[in-house]
């Protein structure tokens, strides 16, 4: 492993970027916040666009890093196949981050704002050696669960221009989570050996790739459902065309998850079922927010 003192600053700080996995946030984890976006009545552009990004590089990314920090992983993970070393400021940098974040989220109001540092409070407890909730199974999901998934639909609706929560966000953000959380556990299948020796007692590692897959197949399933329904409220036809795309990509990662093993050999098979998943979401999100709100059309245009 290379001295850190021997890197320049300049191939540090790129160490740092690939670290933030901004690509890894945009096209997996942000679907959450495009839905949201998507239930709200109208829509305010330039407050959507800017929590967005702020959402996903600065509270994601930071988060992200900040996790990367405490892991010192040296094989691959989620969006990274070979994570560079981590440097010792990279941890207070990763801190600044989100609360740079936090302060951007502040002009978008109290409400806002604090669901905002809800997920600040759940990624530092996901991470952290004072908490280390990914060391545990159930802890971990919830930790992921909150922070990237249930928050992730609020803060898109809130985004969009609204100082309150309807029933259906309540109800997509429940979806949201379970269909995020069916995935999560998948990419810990290939770490296992890993986790195994730095003493992380994830959900992959208890329950085994059957347990992985029972619980993708009950999660998935009853996440598609309350999406499909929360979509419904607003578009029958959306949500009859989210439901049939979702069971038929559920039916492939269910057939693909029959085919992992449980080394790193497969850790692209299961990026790409996590990027195929997430990414069929968002596509049909976004092309779902255009077709609700076509005032994008007009700002763009």
């Amino acid at each position: 492993m290379p001295d850190h003192k021997n890197i320049h600053i300049t191939k540090q700080l790129w160490h740092f970027i690939l670290h933030l996995r901004w690509h890894y946030q945009l096209f997996i984890l942000s679907g959450g916040f495009l839905l949201g976006g998507f239930l709200s009545a109208d829509l305010d552009v330039q407050s959507f666009l800017l929590q967005f990004a702020n959402v996903h590089l600065l509270l994601f990314g930071g988060a992200t890093a900040y996790n990367s920090f405490w892991d010192k992983d040296e094989g691959p993970i989620g969006g990274l196949q070979n994570p560079p070393e981590m440097q010792s400021w990279m941890w207070a940098a990763s801190l600044i981050l989100q609360g740079i974040g936090l302060g951007i989220a502040v002009a978008q109001g109290f409400l806002f704002s604090g669901i905002y540092l809800i997920s600040i409070f759940f990624f530092w407890l996901y991470s952290t050696p004072l908490a280390r909730w990914k060391n545990h199974p159930h802890k971990s999901l919830v930790a992921i669960g909150v922070s990237t998934g249930f928050n992730s639909v609020l803060l898109g609706y809130l985004a969009a221009g609204n100082s309150g929560l309807d029933i259906s966000v309540w109800i997509a953000a429940v979806g949201v989570t379970l269909m995020l959380l069916s995935l999560y556990p998948i990419s810990q299948i290939y770490q296992v050996e890993e986790d195994r020796k730095r003493g992380d007692h994830t959900f992959a590692l208890q329950y085994g790739k059957k347990g992985v897959t029972q619980f993708f197949i009950s999660a998935f399933l009853s996440g598609l459902v309350l999406v499909g329904f929360a979509i419904g409220m607003s578009n029958f036809w959306l949500a009859f065309l989210f439901g049939v795309m979702g069971f038929i990509v559920g039916i492939i990662v269910f057939a693909l998850l029959k085919g992992l093993s449980t080394t790193s050999e497969d850790y692209s098979k299961v990026m790409w079922i996590k990027y195929g998943t997430s990414m069929a979401f968002v596509g049909f999100l976004v092309v779902a927010l255009f077709l609700k709100h076509s005032r994008i059309m007009e700002y763009l245009g």
